[in-house]
């Protein structure tokens, strides 16, 4: 009831006296939150990055920064009240100093506020308050995907749990702030509120200089932002001219048409076929599938959606059916603002080792090897309209094993 659903995340519509209620509930209800403050830029690499979108919406709390955001809450007949990131910092740094609670906050190395800036605009402005700065080396950034949920490029954050900090700031800019945060709150069992705010701490230190008042309540912060920051020109265009056209199209044109999505029916060398389990339910068992993003081919994106959803690559395409099965969303669903998916289905060999299987952490729990002929048996029932399509599809195929007998359920 209190967020609206902008590009497929869920932003909160919260006025600023709510969000601090809710900073202080998750200060003391015994729990870890990660909160992300989402702009239209933000919003746009998400719909590229599939992990940062489940993040995203995975996250307790997605608080709006930037204009845009607020114009799209418009168009959709909702009020968004924007929060500034540095607004925010400020709100949560007295609370922090008033509870006696400790603050650390990661920091790139070599960013444009440094280490010892943080440190002397925190001891100045906030006297009381206990607090840890940490730089990151900037290579560290090729170890915050999903690698790090797969135990790759584990990060050192033992001086971090030794503080305790109870509020984590991560300052590295999206998507690897959230990403850090991500996956290694559960390692910092002290911390109850973790954020990014990018460049915030920027505007504390006095590295970047706020626009003026008037300017930000108009919604021309951007334009400040142009003069004193030129490189940044084409991020502000992606977020003033291609986020606009984007929610338009997502909000009132996208719901006219179904998704492309693509299917992989992968068989091993005993002819079994591949079964994913989603992490939604304990018994939604499928195929891996996934949609094909703007621009890209559907074989580009069968190549991606395997590596990205099962971690395999060593596959051969055997058989191709376009656009062989669609059905439409639920209304409550809002993905992409689609309204469906039309599924183009792929029959793959795979060549490698069940140990080459290597799940996404935030889509899947468990996979296994069905027997063909009871695979509508073996699926999640959402599916076996489909399957059993499929199966058909399979069979008429004339580089594919004939199924003598289908299990179908009554």
């Amino acid at each position: 009831m209190n967020t609206i659903n902008i590009l497929g995340v869920n932003i909160s519509t919260l006025n600023k006296q709510q969000i601090l209620e809710k900073l202080n509930q998750f200060l003391t209800d015994g729990k870890q939150h990660q909160i992300v403050t989402p702009n239209p830029e933000i919003l746009l690499q998400a719909d590229h990055d599939e992990e940062f979108f489940y993040i995203l919406n995975k996250a307790d709390l997605a608080i709006p920064d930037g204009i845009g955001l607020k114009f799209a809450g418009w168009l959709a007949g909702k009020n968004i009240r924007r929060i500034t990131g540095a607004d925010l910092i400020g709100d949560i740094l007295k609370i922090a100093e008033q509870k006696k609670l400790k603050v650390a906050v990661v920091n790139w190395k070599g960013g444009l506020s440094k280490k010892e800036d943080i440190e002397k605009v925190l001891e100045k402005k906030y006297p009381d308050l206990r607090f840890l700065v940490e730089d990151i080396e900037r290579e560290i950034g090729n170890c915050l995907p999903r690698c790090a949920a797969r135990g790759q490029g584990k990060l050192e954050i033992g001086n971090l749990a030794d503080f305790q900090p109870d509020i984590l700031f991560a300052t590295l800019g999206a998507p690897w702030q959230e990403k850090f945060i991500y996956h290694n709150l559960s390692q910092l069992p002290s911390v109850k509120i973790g954020i990014g705010v990018g460049g915030a701490f920027d505007f504390l230190t006095g590295r970047i200089k706020r626009a003026p008042k008037l300017m930000r309540l108009i919604g021309l912060e951007w334009l400040w932002r142009l003069f004193m920051q030129p490189w940044r020109r084409k991020r502000i265009y992606n977020a003033v001219i291609v986020f606009p056209a984007k929610f338009i199209k997502y909000k009132f044109i996208n719901k006219w048409f179904y998704r492309k999505n693509v299917v992989g029916f992968i068989l091993n060398n005993k002819n079994q076929v591949l079964l994913v389990n989603w992490i939604k339910d304990s018994d939604y068992w499928g195929l891996p599938q996934g949609g094909v993003d703007s621009g890209e081919s559907e074989d580009d994106a069968i190549q991606r959606e395997m590596k990205e959803e099962i971690g395999i690559s060593n596959f051969k395409i055997l058989d191709k059916f376009k656009n062989v099965y669609k059905y439409k969303w639920p209304k409550c669903y809002t993905n992409r603002g689609y309204k469906g998916q039309k599924q183009t289905l792929y029959i793959l060999k795979f060549y490698g080792d069940d140990g080459d299987i290597n799940l996404c952490p935030w889509e899947h729990k468990a996979w296994k090897w069905a027997n063909i002929n009871n695979l509508i048996n073996e699926t999640h029932q959402v599916h076996q309209k489909a399957y059993k399509i499929f199966l058909e599809k399979f069979n008429s195929s004339t580089d594919c094993p004939k199924i003598t007998s289908l299990s179908f359920p009554t």
